[in-house]
């Protein structure tokens, strides 16, 4: 965590140079705090400070900061420093570095890499970016089934320095098919002679190499894996995926998802890392395509003036009208999006689930338009009250169908259902709300 008395503290061991305090900063804190505090640093300050620790250490603190301010930094790093740099990296940090680069400074860079790493940086740099390939790690432990427990356990220790975690040991082939695995755990705990293939379990759940992120992140968080394995096509373990870097998929898709309800376009890097022309754009646009519908509305107002120059009444509850299949849609769509993107609504139960949100349409929509009924009877006449309260029932049903519906469609058409905000659902509500308002208010008046 960010401590604001740090940064102080900081700048007067710069000016002081005082060299066993900024060591001392380094080792002390945790890499997290270390990588906040220098944020808060000129470039070049922040390099003085890690220089006084060793290079394992200055590669934890690295890892821990913002992809923005990691580009700043290398781009002020000499060469042979960077390449150092790179190298100590974990497997998944340096192919997301890498990615983040120009191809010109990627191809001056990739030749004086070790041939073994280069061939690992090519190969994780040809995933596309969302697929569980660009977010696995290479560096996972791995054992022969045929090999026993006391050999087991002396292979691991050889492994551990350099395997990104090893509470998960995966059993593999000659060929390197995934053929179990053994938590760290039962490994210790199992009898020395014993067999790796006599305790492993053979149940793997496992996810393949081109698997969108987000369903990787989904099934992680349901069964509560700390890594999942990732497979080729022909069942090969080609890496592993850790619980850190599923949580920033999580983060970075809720902030998507938040972002397109709240009808912005996703920011691909942080608020105030974004430019303000990127940013009035991504939001401006979906502005211009509210105001659009918000014409639509408009027109259809216009085209009922004549009935409200005899009806004034109408226009008092238009707001009513107007909210509560606004709010309805929206209530909908947040809830159906939200279990889109926790894997809670399929195409087996989508039929059930959009029955369900109808039924609850038609539930709150006679509920409400019976409290609007008590409302309006106090302003207006019967006849006019039941047509506020007959249309609040209709808008609220419809609401809810269409908050349900849409997002459904986009997603069975391929698209992104967060697409659906909330303001255009609104928007939208509000459309179909005057057209039901006044054709209710057409024909109930029609009949008085």
């Amino acid at each position: 965590m960010h401590d604001p008395l740090l940064v102080p503290e900081l700048k007067e061991m710069l000016h002081d140079g005082d060299e066993a305090a900024m060591r001392e900063f380094c080792g002390v804190f945790h890499p997290g705090v270390v990588a906040e505090n220098l944020a808060e640093l000129p470039t070049a300050d922040a390099w003085r400070v890690l220089s006084h620790t060793d290079l394992q250490r200055q590669v934890e603190v690295f890892e821990f900061m913002e992809r923005e301010r990691q580009m700043e930094l290398v781009s002020t790093l000499p060469q042979p420093q960077l390449l150092s740099l790179i190298e100590e990296m974990s497997a998944d940090d340096r192919a997301d570095l890498l990615r983040s680069m120009e191809d010109d400074q990627l191809e001056r860079l990739l030749p004086l890499i070790a041939q073994a790493e280069r061939s690992e940086i090519r190969r994780l740099l040809s995933y596309p970016e969302s697929s569980a390939g660009a977010l696995m790690t290479t560096d996972y432990a791995s054992l022969p089934e045929e090999l026993s427990v006391r050999d087991a356990l002396a292979a691991l220790h050889h492994q551990a320095p350099d395997r990104e975690t090893i509470y998960y040991i995966y059993v593999l082939d000659e060929l390197r098919h995934l053929r179990g695995f053994v938590s760290l755990r039962k490994l210790i705990l199992a009898r020395p002679d014993l067999l790796v293939r006599e305790i492993m379990d053979r149940d793997v759940l496992s996810v393949r190499v081109t698997e969108d992120q987000e369903s990787v992140a989904n099934k992680m968080a349901r069964y509560d894996f700390i890594a999942m394995p990732v497979v080729d096509d022909q069942n090969r373990l080609v890496g592993i995926i850790t619980h850190d870097d599923v949580l920033d998929v999580l983060r970075e898709e809720a902030t998507e998802d938040a972002h397109r309800m709240g009808a912005v376009g996703p920011l691909e890097d942080s608020y105030l890392a974004t430019p303000f022309h990127t940013l009035a754009w991504k939001r401006g646009i979906w502005l211009v395509l509210l105001l659009v519908a918000g014409f639509g509305t408009s027109w259809l107002l216009n085209h009922y003036d004549a009935v409200t120059e005899n009806h004034e009444w109408l226009v008092w509850f238009l707001p009513l009208v107007l909210a509560s299949g606004g709010n309805s849609g929206s209530q909908s769509a947040t809830l159906i999006i939200r279990a889109m993107s926790l894997g809670e609504l399929n195409k087996q139960n989508q039929a059930l689930i959009l029955r369900r949100e109808v039924a609850t349409g038609v539930s709150l929509g006679l509920a409400m338009g019976l409290l609007a009924l008590m409302f309006a009877v106090c302003y207006v006449a019967w006849p006019s009250a039941l047509v506020v309260g007959g249309t609040i029932a209709l808008v609220v049903t419809l609401g809810t169908t269409n908050g349900t519906l849409l997002p459904i469609v986009l997603r069975n058409l391929g698209f992104d259902p967060a697409l659906m905000s909330n303001p255009l659902i609104a928007s939208l509500s509000d459309a179909l709300g005057v057209l039901t308002y006044y054709n209710v208010a057409l024909y109930c008046l029609s009949l008085a």
